[in-house]
């Protein structure tokens, strides 16, 4: 066998290169996949960094668009709501201007124009510019041909249109409607007694009954006497004194009540009764002390007449009198006829003696005075509940006695009495009785349980419809007494209610929308 060693060598050469080759492939594929696995990541990485970047443009970009939504919406709220106010604002101008106007001339509910409403005005900032502008409807309240309240409505407008408010209010005189009672001498309110509402004498108070508004005297100090008002001896005390419940509700010395301001001119309403189309009847046939008329008010708006011919007398007593026969209990009387309350004025003028009871609907007055007759000054009298088909707000009555507003003696254990009342020149009470000197039928209505007074009482002298001994023991009259001013009729009250001032002010004011 023939060895050649250039085949062998050759061989050899190939061995190695092909070993060689594959030498140098192994060495270069891993740098090649290195390579092109950094560039894939490094292309990765910026896909990541563009989609985080678009990501949180979103989000930033979906915060900024619903921050910039919620501060226009909250601009548009601030602005709706100074544009309400401002209306509202000027809208109250409104009420201002027209209580100006009418200080200057009280009977033109026309604006100066002569025309119908509504009236226009603009309201000018004082730095320049439009702050709005008010538009007013004033309607005026007239009985017998007298303006006594101004209801005003004003319409406010901001310098945007769109925007407006509306309020309402009534001007009128405050009136004795807003006390639970004005007396004009001293007086006790004992611890049986319960009064709601400002509570007034321009004489001494001793004041013992629960209460919850101010108490207040028009005297500094007075004289307490035993008998009178329970004291121990002869003392001198302050202007309100006792054991009522809220004593830092009293006030003393305070500026007088004019008891002639409140006392309503009686001629007057005698002359509206007449000549105004009120309700007007003359003295009563017969005997002073027996005669009169009897009014019962009825729930659907009338009112039904009697004239008392005859009373049954009985004897009392009355601080002011002593001793003496009294006639409120009616024995016979004659039909005159029901009649409706006149709306356009609302005066029942009586020139004598007069029973009030019944279901007022309505507003009205009622006068029971003799001017002419200087001997002889007529009473009221309640033997019965008066009261309000509704309420005070669209009923009310007010009464008014030259003289005394009796409480009489054949009167319900639980009596209800509803309205204004006024005794001119003598005092609201119910006389003592004793049954020593009643026949036995009237035994029983000596002592009664329970007087409801809602409303106001002013009395030119001592009020009362308890008797009490020394020892304090109930004797006669109404154990319990509630006595409740009356808000509505305080708003609202009948016309030619006394005004406790001559200036005019708002009363119930309100937003009508």
């Amino acid at each position: 066998m023939i060895h050649d060693s250039r085949f062998k060598r050759n061989d050899s050469h190939r061995r190695s290169g092909v070993s060689g080759d594959r030498s140098h492939g192994k060495s270069a594929c891993p740098v090649l996949v290195s390579r092109n696995a950094a560039a894939a990541s490094a292309r990765a990485s910026r896909g990541y960094f563009v989609v985080l970047v678009l990501v949180f443009s979103a989000v930033f970009f979906t915060l900024i668009s619903a921050l910039s939504g919620y501060i226009f919406v909250e601009k548009r709220a601030q602005l709706a709501k100074e544009n309400r106010e401002k209306a509202l604002h000027v809208a109250e101008a409104g009420l201002e201007y027209y209580r100006w106007f009418l200080s200057h001339f009280p009977n033109d509910l026309q604006n100066g124009t002569g025309l119908p409403g509504p009236y226009q005005h603009t309201v000018n900032d004082p730095e320049g510019g439009e702050l709005g502008t008010f538009s007013l409807d004033v309607e005026g309240e007239s009985f017998c041909g007298s303006v006594s309240g101004v209801t005003i409505e004003s319409t406010g407008r901001a310098a945007d249109p769109s925007y407006k408010r509306v309020v309402k209010a009534r001007y009128t005189r405050p009136s004795v409607a807003e006390f639970s009672h004005i007396v004009d001498s001293n007086v006790w309110a004992g611890s049986d007694r319960i009064i709601s509402g400002p509570y007034h004498s321009n004489g001494g108070i001793r004041m013992d009954a629960a209460h919850n508004a101010e108490i207040t005297s028009g005297q500094a100090t007075w004289t307490c006497f035993a008998g009178d008002f329970g004291c121990t001896g002869t003392q001198t005390v302050n202007g309100v004194f006792g054991n009522g419940s809220n004593p830092e509700l009293w006030r003393f010395p305070v500026p007088v009540v004019d008891f002639g301001s409140v006392i309503i001119d009686v001629n007057t309403l005698e002359g509206y009764a007449q000549n105004q189309g009120g309700i007007y009847y003359g003295q009563a046939g017969g005997q002073s002390n027996r005669r009169g008329y009897h009014t019962i008010f009825n729930q659907n708006g009338t009112v039904t007449i009697y004239q008392v011919t005859d009373t049954t007398p009985v004897y009392s007593y009355a601080s002011a009198r002593g001793w003496d026969f009294e006639y409120t209990i009616i024995k016979t009387e004659n039909l005159l006829g029901t009649f409706p309350i006149p709306q356009g004025c609302p005066v029942l003028f009586f020139k004598d003696r007069l029973w009030v009871e019944g279901v007022v609907s309505g507003k009205a007055v009622v006068v029971a005075a003799n001017i002419q007759a200087s001997q002889y000054d007529p009473d009221v009298i309640l033997n019965n509940n008066l009261t309000y088909a509704n309420n005070s707000v669209v009923d009310g009555i007010t009464v008014i006695a030259e003289h005394d507003v009796l409480v009489g003696l054949t009167t319900p254990d639980v009596m209800n009495i509803r309205g204004i009342f006024i005794a001119e020149n003598g005092h609201f009470g119910r006389n003592y009785y004793h049954t020593f000197y009643l026949p036995t039928s009237l035994d029983p209505y000596v002592t009664r349980t329970t007087l409801n007074t809602t409303g106001t009482v002013v009395s030119k002298g001592r009020v009362g419809t308890k008797w009490v001994n020394s020892n304090g023991n109930f004797l006669s009259g109404y154990s319990q007494r509630n006595d409740s001013y009356d808000a509505g009729l305080a708003a609202n009250p009948p016309p030619f209610t006394p005004a406790t001032s001559d200036i005019y002010k708002f009363r119930l004011w309100q937003e009508v929308n």
